[in-house]
């Protein structure tokens, strides 16, 4: 089963996911969401903030703009070293990253200087094992850096070519969280330990970003920062990772679906971090899906220096004040969308046919209940099953499909994932009822048209 091909032929034929400006060829790593994969990916967001700002006390909001001043990249020192290393083919023209050429011979070069990379290149050069991926050319450069940062300007189009007027599309959406930590606590009357969290666009200029929607240069992110007296940052850490894995098993996602992976090399400011791994059939592998991080106080330092602001915090029991430490948890929504597609994503035989079949948890489905009527040239059936359709639509997403045969409606829903076919056919009429198809079993219950509401919502407020 070719499940890559399978799921991304899926993805766009349903309209979850279509390539950027595709009417103009295209436009590399760069992907639009259609009706259901909006559909989706909002109920995911929604699925997150419930658990991480809705059920607690002590996590806030935020939603900060996509532009800041640009010394906020200069103090987070994105500007100075936020980069990967890039290797050109001077054969074909591809680009690719040195670390990951390095990789098939065995070296790990994540975050190394480019003096080491360099180095190990020159080494597999000399044995003529070097060549691009692409052609076969061994003409390839050496390493060089190549900035992440997505630069834009404001203000007036005569100084687009200006240093002193380039700004930065955020390459993450935690600097606006930092910035806005001060006034946070100046106007919600939180106290330690609190978190902001929020959801938003970043934007990256990857050297090479592929893997179908998993690594883009447009991706939304949703980040909580944690700001906490440093000697509770291993207590809540610890807290914080459970709550995190447990909210995956909450959506379907299985113990053996997922692991930890600790990062060995940290960055100069972090004391500990944790990846979440999804393990993608698309993908053969596992891949990131969500980081937590403990940063220490270095964010808001780094922040309080070049603005030249007070961002020390005074407790008001001990009279001690510090510097808040950060424990971060950081996800990509697309990503998540990715995953939960790959995780629902299944192929059964049914009577000799093939079942295309996305079973998400019912909560996170794009559509809840979908309403046919038996039959498309019978008027009386339309009209009962619109009515119905009409009835069901404020409580719940709903979707009137009247469209080709009762079995191409419920293959139809069954590839975008709705839980629940209603159908209305001549009993309807006379007797009140109609058919409920369950997604996932497809077997069919008789529920009386009064009952339908209170029966969905009974079938939704279950994990």
């Amino acid at each position: 089963m070719d499940f890559s091909q399978n799921i991304i032929s899926l993805t766009k034929r349903r309209g979850f996911i279509y390539p950027s400006s595709e009417i103009y060829g295209g436009f590399a790593a760069v992907y639009d969401y259609g009706h259901y994969g909006t559909l989706l990916k909002n109920n995911i967001r929604d699925a997150w903030w419930r658990h991480m700002v809705q059920l607690r006390d002590d996590v806030v909001g935020l939603d900060s703009a996509i532009f800041m001043h640009p010394t906020t990249w200069k103090a987070s020192g994105h500007v100075d070293s936020f980069d990967d290393p890039q290797v050109d083919c001077r054969k074909c023209k591809s680009r690719w990253r040195a670390d990951h050429l390095l990789e098939a011979f065995g070296i790990n070069a994540d975050k190394q200087p480019l003096e080491f990379i360099n180095v190990e290149l020159d080494k597999i050069r000399h044995e003529k094992k070097l060549k691009c991926p692409n052609c076969g050319s061994a003409d390839l450069t050496e390493a060089k850096r190549f900035s992440l940062m997505v630069k834009s300007n404001l203000g007036s189009p005569t100084d687009v070519l200006s240093e002193d007027n380039v700004v930065y599309l955020r390459p993450e959406t935690c600097g606006g969280i930092y910035l806005e930590y001060k006034n946070t606590i100046d106007t919600l009357r939180v106290k330690l330990p609190f978190g902001i969290a929020q959801v938003g666009k970043a934007f990256r200029n990857e050297i090479v970003a592929r893997q179908f929607i998993f690594r883009t240069r447009e991706f939304e992110q949703m980040e909580m920062q944690y700001f906490l007296h440093p000697s509770i940052m291993k207590e809540k850490y610890d807290e914080w990772k459970e709550a995190r894995w447990k909210w995956y098993l909450e959506y379907g996602i299985t113990e053996s679906d997922i692991r930890w992976y600790k990062h060995e090399k940290l960055a100069h400011y972090a004391s500990d971090a944790y990846d979440i791994e999804y393990n993608f059939k698309t993908l053969n592998g596992y891949k990131e899906v969500e980081g937590i991080h403990a940063r220490g106080n270095w964010d808001l330092s780094q922040h309080g220096k070049f603005s030249g602001q007070e961002l020390t915090y005074t407790d008001e029991k001990t009279g001690e004040k510090f510097i808040p430490h950060i424990m971060e948890t950081s996800v990509g929504l697309n990503r998540l969308l990715f995953m939960f597609i790959d995780k629902a994503y299944n192929e059964e035989d049914v009577k000799g046919e093939t079942r295309v079949v996305l079973k998400f948890d019912k909560r996170l489905s794009p559509v809840k209940v979908a309403v046919f009527p038996l039959l498309k040239n019978k008027p009386e059936l339309v009209a009962k099953a619109r009515a119905i359709y009409e009835s069901l639509r404020p409580d719940f997403m709903c979707e009137f499909d009247d469209s080709g045969n009762i079995g191409k409606r419920y293959r139809r829903q069954d590839e975008i994932g709705t839980p629940y076919c209603v159908t209305v056919d001549f009993d309807s009429l006379e007797k009140g009822g109609v058919t409920v198809r369950d997604r996932d079993t497809m077997q069919q219950v008789r529920i009386g048209i009064d009952g339908l509401r209170s029966y969905f919502k009974d079938q939704f407020d279950r994990k």
